[in-house]
């Protein structure tokens, strides 16, 4: 399979970028040479400033001010990867995800297909809900997904609005990221992985605070998810913008569901401290729609061609707490 080469000072969007999965986007990119990037976010947000220091970016452009940017500027832009959104799972007015969730990519979709310009998009497994009708990338069950949050009906309503579109982009795809973690997400409170709150509970406690199991079927610390480090997520990223064919929607996981317990583990072993794990009731706001197991089937992505394996939950927690988190140090 030959790679599309294309000229390097053409300019590559990302939006979201002074966010955690944005920002790491534009400095692989910077990585592989790719320095004429469009950095598009709501820059008052000052808690993400370190996120793009020491980054090459041709130019920031405000959120509100993107579509004006896009209508004089076109003409030069060759991809465009929309991973800005907002992802707090515990807010519950809906018209903000109606705003920047949905409106806002609507609006991305008809430029990209008007200016024929490829697009990436972000959207979650927070679309799956419980997992009722299993975690595969099946478009024709979108429609039947049941998210449990405001979040993941955004996601899941512009899933389905996109797959309903007679006039789509030449190439795109939208990615359902599983339970992300990595550098550069110390400004997302409460919404950063569990691995940066358990390396900072550890690092003040010596302990790590975990639900119990409220569910029968597994015990505590058991519950699982599917933890993918975001550096696969970026391999991912740049492999379609240069396959740019097989356009769809696309599970992100590392395929391989993990409990809390190995990522605790994991986490205190790239301490160099032994685990202690201290069991709290679930809070019951949250018990109804907690997640006792999610699971990527990876089997669509590979079947495109991605070949590249994942790194295993020991593998990105030993990279992410030994070369970020301990040096507080940015990707």
């Amino acid at each position: 399979m030959s790679a599309i080469h294309y000229p390097f000072n053409k300019l590559i969007v990302v939006t979201g970028a002074a966010g955690f999965i944005g920002s790491c986007l534009v400095s692989k990119l910077n990585k592989e040479g790719f320095n004429f990037i469009i950095a598009v976010d709501d820059f008052s947000k000052v808690e993400k400033a370190h996120n793009l220091e020491g980054k090459t970016i041709q130019e920031r452009v405000e959120r509100n001010a993107f579509f004006d940017w896009l209508d004089k500027n076109q003409e030069e832009v060759e991809f465009i990867f929309h991973i800005g959104a907002r992802t707090d799972t515990t807010e519950f007015d809906r018209a903000i995800f109606e705003e920047l969730n949905v409106s806002y990519s609507k609006e991305i979709w008809h430029r990209c297909v008007d200016y024929q310009i490829p697009l990436v998009y972000a959207s979650s497994a927070a679309t799956y809900g419980l997992g009722e009708l299993g975690y595969v990338d099946d478009e024709s069950q979108i429609p039947n997904l049941q998210p449990l949050n405001a979040y993941g009906d955004s996601k899941n309503e512009f899933d389905i609005w996109a797959l309903q579109q007679e006039k789509k982009p030449f190439f795109w795809a939208g990615l359902k990221f599983f339970n992300v973690y990595g550098p550069n997400e110390y400004h997302k409170g409460r919404m950063a992985s569990v691995i940066f709150h358990a390396y900072h509970q550890i690092k003040k406690t010596g302990k790590m605070k975990l639900f119990r199991s409220h569910n029968p079927d597994f015990k505590d610390g058991e519950q699982m998810r599917d933890f993918v480090y975001v550096k696969d997520l970026l391999d991912v990223c740049l492999f379609l913008m240069n396959h740019r064919k097989n356009s769809g929607i696309y599970n992100l996981g590392s395929g391989q569901a993990r409990t809390f317990k190995d990522l605790v583990s994991d986490t205190f072993q790239s301490m160099q401290l032994g685990p202690i794990v201290d069991y709290v009731d679930t809070p019951e706001d949250i018990r109804d729609k907690y997640q006792y197991f999610t699971e990527a089937s990876m089997d669509k992505l590979r079947s495109i061609g991605y070949d590249k394996p994942f790194h295993s939950l020991e593998q990105g927690i030993e990279d992410y707490v030994t070369n970020y988190l301990i040096p507080d140090a940015y990707y």
